[in-house]
This record gives C-alpha cells, structure tokens and sequence, in this order.
C-alpha cells in the first residue's frame, strides 16, 4: 500500500473552500490518511505555501501547521481540530503560533502542500520548532512521505 492524503474537503490539485481561509472559519480542513508503512512509530504533517508572497514572483515558503509525533495509528484529523490525537507536539508557523493558520494569500492564486510524513521513530520534545528545525529532526527517518496540494485565490 502507498502512503495517501486525502480531505472532503478539497480533492488533489483542487480549490481549497473559503471555509478554511483568512476569509472564512480560518479552521483545518478534514484530513484523512491510509497506507501507514509497517515500522511507522510516528507521523508529521507540514502545511506551506511555496508561492509567498506572489506567485508571479515567490521568495519564500510560508508555513501554516507543523505537526509531529502523531500517532500511526491515527487516520486523519477532522475539521477544525483543536483537541490533538495524544502525544502530538505542533511547532511554530509563520502566523508565530502553534495552530493552523488557513489560507490568507496577498495576491493571485497559491499553492498549498499538505505533506505528511511517516517515521521510523518518535521524535524528541523539539519545543516548538520551526519548519527547518522538524525537517532537520526528519532526516534520515522517512519511511515514506505523501502529498495533497490545495489552491486558493482570495475573493475580496
């Protein structure tokens, strides 16, 4: 079985709803998951956006949720989580703080990449880390990885 990432919510390469943008709930959307590799201890979810600030012209990636130590046998997360499966850590995104932060693009279209991560061990306490520092914890322990890529566009 291939590792997979799926939402109710939006499908592959689909328009992420306004409910879990700036210009909605501002809530996680449903995420679900399948395909968790034998020898999984734990998994991590990392949400950005590649397209900062404009798509035309990126210069850098912004990060909305950073999760790990997820639990392998949870399969997803429901929408608007805010009661973490046990033993989850978030770290910090670039809103500088440790929930989700939806969608909220200055101009044109993005790109965002739910990337989910299956590991071959449960990861340290990180204390709040950023996206570069629970890649850097990752290294060297990535069974397998898969990917969901939503796309928004501000209406107003």
């Amino acid at each position: 079985m291939t590792l997979t990432i799926t939402s109710t919510a939006f499908a592959d390469h689909g328009e992420i709803p306004a409910r879990y943008t700036c210009e909605g709930d501002d809530c996680s959307p449903p995420l679900t998951w399948s395909g968790i590799p034998a020898g999984t201890r734990s998994l991590a979810l990392i949400i950005d956006d590649p397209d900062a600030p404009d798509p035309a012209a990126p210069r850098m990636t912004w990060v909305h949720w950073l999760l790990y130590n997820l639990p392998p046998q949870t399969a997803g997360l429901p929408e608007a989580a805010r009661t973490l499966p046990a033993g989850t850590l978030e770290g910090f995104n670039d809103f500088r703080r440790t929930r989700y932060g939806g969608p909220c693009p200055p101009i044109g279209r993005h790109r965002y990449f739910h990337k989910l991560y299956a590991l071959d061990i449960v990861l340290p306490d990180l204390h709040t880390p950023n996206k570069a520092a629970l890649e850097k914890a990752m290294t060297g322990h990535v069974l397998a990885q898969a990917q969901l890529l939503g796309t928004y566009q501000k209406k107003r």
